[in-house]
Order: C-alpha cells, then structure tokens, then sequence
C-alpha cells in the first residue's frame, strides 16, 4: 500500500544518470521535492509522460520544486534515454537492491517487476502533501501535477 499524505517520505540514496548520488534529504529546508515513479524507460506511455514534465518543467521550478524521476533501470539506460528525449531533470536508479526504495514508498509491483505510475509531493520539512496513483497503463496528466503543487505551503 502506498505512503499515506502528511506522514515523513523516507529517505533514499540513489545514483542520477550520471552516476550521481541523489539524497532525498540533502532537499530538505531548501527545497520541496516531486518523487515520480515510473515503471520502464523508453516505454510509450513513460516516454509521454515524462515528455510531458519536461515540456511543463518550468511550473515545478516556479514552486520551487526539484523534481526526480524514479525507475528500477539501470543508470545507463537512463542516461541513453535522458539524452534521446532531452530530459534535463534527474532520473534515479532504483536498480539494486532492485526497486527498493520503490517498495519503502508502497509502489512496487512484485509481480512485474518495477513501480506503479505514483507520485507523490514532498515539502521542505520532508513530510509528503500530496500524491497520487493512476491505473496500470494510465497516464498521469498535468492537471494532477499541477493541483498536487498548490497543496505545497506558499513560498515568501
């Protein structure tokens, strides 16, 4: 079951597809933060989706919120996608121990393999403020995102 709303995100470690190691908490009291869970790279529906944030990347920077993109692929096949679509925000690697963090967050998908389509939003204090789940093979639209955004605390 996935991580219920005003409970603490747990923490992660995981490598970009640069081979960067991205720490949740190293955004913590500086910067909310949009977790998107995917299951594959390359995929239709994923490339579409994440197409779509790229597209939409400056509604997450005007709220001031970083936004990673999670998959149990490997950092290689993220950084080869990363490059063809021109995806210019962090795809993590929850490679191995495979999909781990995907399993602390409640959306992996045993029988598959890899993780739900969630999200889930997180503010500066670490606490998550929204999520959400769509059906398998359900794209999330930006309308979603961008309702999930306003449930943030409004930056001074």
């Amino acid at each position: 079951m996935a991580l219920e709303n005003d409970t603490q995100a747990p923490d992660f470690e995981l490598l970009d597809q640069h081979g960067r190691s991205v720490r949740l908490s190293d955004f913590r009291g500086t910067k909310a933060v949009a977790l998107v869970f995917f299951p594959l790279a390359f995929s239709g529906t994923c490339t579409g989706e994440l197409c779509a944030l790229r597209d939409n990347l400056a509604m997450f920077q005007d709220h001031r919120v970083e936004l990673l993109a999670i998959s149990v692929d490997s950092k290689y096949t993220l950084r080869a996608w990363a490059e063809q679509e021109g995806y210019d925000f962090s795809l993590l690697a929850d490679f191995w121990p495979h999909g781990e963090t995907a399993k602390e967050y409640g959306v992996f998908l045993a029988e598959k393999g890899f993780a739900n389509r969630a999200t889930f939003l997180i503010d500066e204090s670490g606490i998550i403020r929204a999520s959400f789940i769509t059906a398998p093979g359900e794209a999330r639209s930006i309308e979603a995102y961008r309702a999930a955004l306003e449930l943030l605390p409004a930056h001074v």
